[in-house]
């Protein structure tokens, strides 16, 4: 990257350097919703391995509604398998399938954390320049007052 002298290089620094805190403060956002994601599959796995046939449960319905129902067969669970579909699965395929996706997003948390860490390595590296190009101007200025 070519950069010009003085205050513009410093201000190309800052925008690089904003841009990098931009990019990381979104992947950690990205990350929390993995993390919520997660949460959910968990809180599913749970229930369905502590799920009875003829149990009482809340249904949602949407909007914060829910409705009473009674389970008539836990070995008939439907399970979004992404893109659009789902598949009617018994309990064990149902908890098979929430724990693969559930390894899917731990590995893209993975690579997540990863990216962050490159771009926290990137910053540092700007930050170092900025403080060169800093004492390159104040050296530059005592040079000129000193003539």
């Amino acid at each position: 990257m070519s950069l010009g002298g003085g205050g513009g290089q410093m201000q190309e620094l800052a925008a690089r350097l904003e841009e990098l805190e931009q990019h990381q403060e979104a992947l950690e956002t990205e990350i929390q919703g993995l993390r919520g994601e997660k949460g959910e599959i968990d809180e599913a796995i749970e229930a369905l391995q502590s799920l009875e046939s003829n149990a009482t449960v809340q249904v949602p319905l949407g909007g914060g509604a829910h409705v009473r129902a009674e389970v008539q067969d836990v070995d008939e669970i439907i399970v979004t398998l992404g893109a659009d579909y789902a598949a009617e699965r018994d309990r064990e395929g149902a908890i098979e399938t929430l724990e693969s996706k559930r390894e899917t997003l731990d590995g893209r948390i993975e690579e997540l954390r990863s990216e962050i860490t490159e771009l926290e390595g990137e910053s540092e590296q700007l930050e170092q320049r900025m403080e060169q190009a800093r004492a390159q101007q104040m050296q530059q200025l005592q040079q000129q007052q000193d003539e």
